[in-house]
C-alpha cells in the first residue's frame, strides 16, 4: 500500500482526497492548505486525516511516498520540483506548469530521479474519450478530415492564467490522444473584455500530421455551457457531447463520395450518403477515480496514458497559442524536445 500526501484543499483536492482514500492500495496520511478553514473541513470529512498548514511537512515526510499537487499553477513547478527532489512520485493538476522551460526540467527531473509524474489530465480516463479514440484506431470512421471542440460557460473568471490555459489543456490533451498524435503548427486569436490583460475569449485552429485540421473554442463568456466535440471522417461522423447523460456519443453514418472517374466538369458529381445514427453504449465510472488509479498502477509499472511528457507537449501546444494570439492570429510552428522523441 502506498502512502499519498494531498498538497492543496481548495476547489479540486477534496475530489483526489476522496478517490485516493476510496483505493484498496493507497492510503492518504496527511493534506496541507494555507487556509486553516478548509483543513477544519477535510477534518470533519475525514477524523484520521492528518492535516498542516506547511506542505514541507508532506515534503519531508519519509513515510510519504507520492504527492499530489492540486494548487494554483503559479505553485505547480516548486511543489512538483520539490517532492522528486525528495523522492516522492507526484501527480500534478494540469496544466504541468506556468511555462514550457519549468515543464522541461520538471520531466528531466522525473527521468533523474526515476519517479512517476502524472499530470491530471482526466479526460483521457473518461468512457466517452476511449470510446471515441478506439472509433478512430478501428478506421470505422475512415480518413479524420477534422475535429471542432466548443468549450465555453459562464466564469470561472481566472486572475494568474487566461481561458486558453484553464479550459485548452482538456482539449488539446482529448485530441492528441485520440489522434496519437500532436500539432506541428497553431493559429489563434483572442481577447480580453473583462479584465485587461487576460484574454477571456479565444478560437484557435491547430494542424496536426496528415492534413488533420482541429478547432477549438474557449471562452468564460457565454451564456451556456457546452462541452461539445465533433469529428469528422471519409466514411463516418460523431458528436461527443460530455453535458449529455444518456447520449454523450452519437455516430452518424454521413458522408460524401466523389465519382471517381469523370472526363468533363458537366460529369463531376459528389454523392451524398445519409445512414443511421447510433449511440454505443459507454461503461461509465468516475474518470477521477480511473486517473487516480491509474496514478497507483503507473507507480509500480504501468504505462502512463497523462505522463509528465504528454503534459509537456500540452504546455508546448498552450505557449504557441498565446504567441500566436500576441501576433494577431499569425501562424506558429511548435518545436517539441528532441527529449520527448
Amino acid at each position: 500500500m502506498l502512502t499519498v500526501g494531498v498538497i492543496g484543499c481548495g476547489y479540486w483536492g477534496p475530489n483526489l482526497i476522496r478517490n485516493f482514500i476510496n483505493l484498496k492500495d493507497a492510503r492518504v496520511k496527511i493534506c496541507s492548505d494555507l487556509d486553516e478553514n478548509r483543513l477544519e473541513h477535510m477534518k470533519s470529512l475525514y477524523p484520521s486525516l492528518q492535516t498542516t498548514l506547511d506542505y514541507r511537512d508532506i515534503v519531508n515526510d519519509p513515510e510519504i511516498d507520492a504527492i499530489v499537487i492540486a494548487t494554483p499553477v503559479s505553485s505547480h513547478y516548486l511543489l512538483a520540483s520539490e517532492s522528486l527532489q525528495a523522492g516522492k512520485h507526484v501527480f500534478c493538476e494540469k496544466p504541468l506548469t506556468r511555462t514550457t522551460t519549468e515543464g522541461i526540467k520538471l520531466v528531466e527531473q522525473a527521468d533523474e530521479a526515476g519517479k512517476t509524474l502524472l499530470v491530471g489530465h482526466t479526460f483521457v480516463y473518461t468512457a466517452a474519450v476511449n470510446k471515441v479514440k478506439d472509433l478512430i484506431i478501428s478506421g470505422e470512421l475512415g480518413d479524420i478530415y477534422y475535429m471542432s471542440t466548443a468549450r465555453v460557460n459562464l466564469g470561472l473568471f481566472q486572475e494568474d492564467i487566461n481561458v486558453v490555459w484553464d479550459l485548452a489543456p482538456h482539449d488539446v490533451s482529448i485530441m492528441n490522444y485520440v489522434l496519437n498524435s500532436r500539432p506541428v503548427a497553431v493559429s489563434a486569436v483572442g481577447y480580453s473584455y473583462i479584465q485587461p490583460g487576460i484574454n477571456d475569449v479565444a478560437f484557435v485552429t491547430l494542424r496536426y500530421p496528415g492534413s488533420i485540421l482541429a478547432n477549438l473554442q474557449v471562452s468564460w463568456l457565454n451564456p451556456n455551457k457546452i462541452r461539445k466535440t465533433t469529428v469528422v471522417g471519409s466514411k463516418k461522423m460523431l458528436v461527443y457531447d460530455d453535458i449529455s447523460s444518456l447520449e454523450k456519443i452519437r455516430i452518424y453514418d454521413k458522408g460524401v463520395d466523389v465519382i471517381p472517374h469523370y472526363d468533363t466538369f458537366g460529369e463531376f458529381q459528389l454523392s451524398y450518403r445519409y445512414g443511421d445514427i447510433s449511440i454505443p453504449k459507454l461503461d461509465e465510472s468516475e474518470p477521477l477515480k480511473m486517473e487516480c488509479q491509474h496514478f497507483i498502477d503507473c507507480i509500480k509499472g504501468a504505462t502512463s496514458r497523462s505522463s509528465g511528457r504528454h503534459g509537456l507537449e500540452v504546455l508546448l501546444v498552450l505557449d504557441a497559442i498565446d504567441q500566436s494570439m500576441a501576433a494577431n492570429g499569425s501562424e506558429i510552428e511548435i518545436a517539441y524536445p528532441e527529449s520527448l522523441g
